[in-house]
């Protein structure tokens, strides 16, 4: 007899994964959170091990640039989300990809999963932990680190994993 697996999806918000894990954190002139720099094909084998991730979706901005990386990401398991990117008044690429993230949790494949890992320390998306919790489709919220989290995770302190724990396995 076959048993359905349950269908487990992750939604990275690959900017405040990548700043939350790069990024040095300063307060009062000393450091508090040293930056690292994640290795994603490792990242993307622990959300399978650990979380039996069975897709991963990384909302990422759209420069063209960038096009090699895209294909590597794509060739260590991800599932390419694109936002336009704009310039910023320093001339920097900027792409919120904050819409985009809950709208294909929320919407676009949310029939499509049992559970969900969200990756991001940001408030922005309380919303969609609380309806992913009424759903019963919470499943983890991974945080970059624990300096960088919003208060507004509060809440939810049963669903949270910090990613800056698992450096030693996720490091470059």
């Amino acid at each position: 007899m076959k048993v359905n697996k349950q269908k487990t999806y992750t939604f990275i918000d690959s900017q405040n994964l990548n700043l939350g894990t790069s990024k040095d954190i300063h307060k009062k002139g000393k450091i508090i959170y040293k930056g690292w720099k994640l290795d994603f094909k490792k990242f993307r084998r622990y959300l399978s091990d650990k979380f039996r991730v069975d897709k991963a979706f990384l909302c990422i901005g759209y420069i063209k640039q960038n096009e090699g990386l895209y294909k590597k990401l794509k060739n260590d398991g991800y599932e390419l989300i694109f936002k336009p990117t704009v310039k910023d008044h320093e001339g920097k690429s900027k792409g919120n990809v904050d819409a985009e993230l809950v709208l294909h949790a929320a919407a676009v494949e949310f029939s499509r999963y049992d559970k969900a890992v969200v990756v991001s320390g940001d408030g922005d998306f309380y919303c969609l932990y609380e309806f992913l919790e009424d759903n019963h489709k919470l499943l983890r919220i991974l945080i970059p680190n624990s300096k960088s989290e919003s208060s507004l995770l509060r809440p939810f302190q049963k669903y949270k994993t910090f990613i800056e724990f698992e450096k030693k396995k996720l490091e470059k």
